[in-house]
């Protein structure tokens, strides 16, 4: 890490942490947000040929995009005039880098990959920030930090140089054995992976670090509780994904928005569900635009304040993505959505020795749940009855299989709820 990108990061850090302290109730974040969307707006209606349009009209008039969007105006949304295709053949290339600038991908979770394109100072402004938040003690006290993933993108290992944090990372695609033993030689203070390598991990006594944070993937209760009873330490969500720094969990495990990095709007899916999707726009990124950039994730928003004090809001769960969300066949025939959620605790509630699970619509009206092999035979009829029981008061019939054989997809990510049809 250069000097001066250290000085950056360390910057971004300052300057992070004076925010947590100055933006200390919501009509201070609204204003801090409503000075910053301004700003944001005029500098992309000026700089960006896909904006100037907009130029002269409010935040609001700005339009609301996605994947598909972004991708068809990749080049009028980065100042470089980048076009998606030289980005994608230089990633393909093995390169992560179109001149002075940074590209990456998406894992591609939803079936196509997104792609981004930022500057080395909006990196380390997103390092800087994120150890803000997460590792507020990084400045002045020397952190080992390992870093668990299947594919470590250039924003993590910007951060794998420096004066105070010594940074190890490991492979989730070799296996998690492959390293465990290389993991407790680090004996890190802190661990960012995916649950469910933290779970392997707790459940087999390797889970030694005194800050675990869960990253990449859906915190799922089940995991939660095994990891927390294995370590007795709270597991802090790092909620994140090609389109930015989401989300920091506090020291009392509750996820907190990064409110003073993104402005968050919201739409409901499902008129009857508390779920919501967020739409995002990023502060910090000026090199590619990310304005009212619609998400594809669900959340359930917390009412009630956090007993840590913070007013940036609090996340009850992040339930899933939209694309995992089952569209089934009612009585009258009409197609109805089923959010994650739903599925999920009818098949958990079903008995208490179901610890793992997949579920998967294979058919517009055929579900299949897939339990451990160690989970009672008798447990399959409970599951097909609490889960045709929580259908049927939504008006649906469905086909429900119940089969055995899970397996831990290691080198890539565990989407317990999964559509697997149109």
């Amino acid at each position: 890490m250069g000097i001066k990108l250290r000085l950056i990061a360390a910057r971004a850090f300052a300057t992070a942490r004076w925010r947590q302290h100055v933006l200390h109730n919501r009509r201070r974040i609204e204003r801090f947000q409503r000075y910053r969307l301004h700003r944001l707006a005029a500098d992309a209606c000026s700089a960006l040929p896909f904006y100037r349009r907009f130029s002269e009209l409010p935040f609001t008039s700005l339009p609301i995009i996605d994947k598909s969007i972004l991708l068809a105006n990749f080049a009028g949304m980065n100042r470089a005039r980048l076009d998606v295709d030289s980005v994608r053949s230089a990633l393909a290339d093995g390169q992560e880098r179109v001149g002075h600038l940074v590209i990456g991908q998406s894992t591609g979770t939803s079936g196509n990959r997104g792609y981004y394109v930022i500057s080395d100072e909006e990196r380390f402004v997103w390092l800087g920030t994120i150890l803000a938040k997460a590792l507020p003690d990084a400045l002045w006290r020397r952190l080992r930090v390992a870093i668990a993933m299947p594919g470590l993108s250039s924003l993590y290992r910007s951060a794998s140089t420096g004066s105070r944090i010594t940074l190890a990372f490991f492979d989730t695609a070799r296996g998690v054995e492959s390293w465990a033993d290389e993991l407790a030689a680090f004996a890190p203070d802190a661990i960012v992976a995916p649950p469910k390598v933290l779970r392997w991990l707790a459940e087999n006594g390797r889970l030694n670090a005194s800050r675990i944070f869960s990253g990449a993937e859906i915190l799922d209760p089940l995991d939660r509780t095994i990891i927390e009873t294995a370590t007795g330490r709270k597991v802090r969500e790092i909620y994140m994904a090609t389109e930015g720094l989401f989300g920091v969990g506090c020291a009392h495990g509750v996820l907190h928005l990064a409110e003073d990095v993104v402005h968050f709007e919201w739409e409901q899916p499902d008129p009857g569900s508390p779920l919501r999707t967020p739409i995002v726009t990023d502060f910090t990124r000026r090199t590619q635009a990310m304005i009212r950039y619609r998400m594809n994730d669900l959340l359930e928003l917390a009412d009630e304040p956090c007993p840590c004090g913070s007013p940036f809001q609090a996340v009850r769960r992040i339930v899933g993505r939209q694309d995992d969300t089952f569209l089934m066949s009612t009585e009258d025939g009409a197609r109805r959505m089923v959010t994650p959620d739903v599925l999920r605790n009818a098949v958990v509630d079903s008995h208490i020795a179901i610890e793992d699970f997949r579920i998967v619509q294979t058919a517009a009206d055929v579900i299949v749940v897939t339990l451990a092999d160690e989970v009672p035979a008798e447990v399959d009829a409970l599951v097909i009855a609490g889960l045709g029981r929580r259908l049927g008061e939504l008006g649906i019939v469905a086909s429900i299989d119940v089969t055995r054989g899970l397996s831990v997809p290691f080198d890539s990510k565990l989407r317990r709820v999964r559509r697997a049809c149109d």
